[in-house]
């Protein structure tokens, strides 16, 4: 019987706009096999302390701690720069193309 116990972190979004993770450790409670087209997959039923669970593939519940370029929200703009946009114009009347 093995007792270790593996953690994974929970991929449970913990804000409104889907840009933070709530990443607690989440325990492995049950491990499991299922068949795909490509083959076995192993999958796990995780838990983390606030109370999030998922289960699933281990590929499906793993998530990337630092997002990459392509995600990054912080360099969005609410308005196009200043060389396309005419002050006093509503959005989508004073853009040019």
């Amino acid at each position: 019987m093995d007792l270790s116990v593996m953690f994974m972190d929970c991929p449970e979004f913990s804000d409104r706009h889907g840009t933070a993770r709530c990443g607690l450790p989440a325990a492995v409670e049950y491990r499991y096999t299922v068949s795909s087209v490509e083959g076995l997959l192993e999958s796990v039923k995780i838990r983390c302390p606030r109370g999030h669970w998922f289960s699933g593939p281990v590929e499906a519940l793993t998530w990337e701690k630092q997002p990459s370029a392509a995600c990054d929200t912080s360099q969005r703009q609410t308005r196009p720069p200043a060389s396309t946009w005419r002050p006093g114009s509503r959005p989508g009347s004073g853009w040019l193309g």
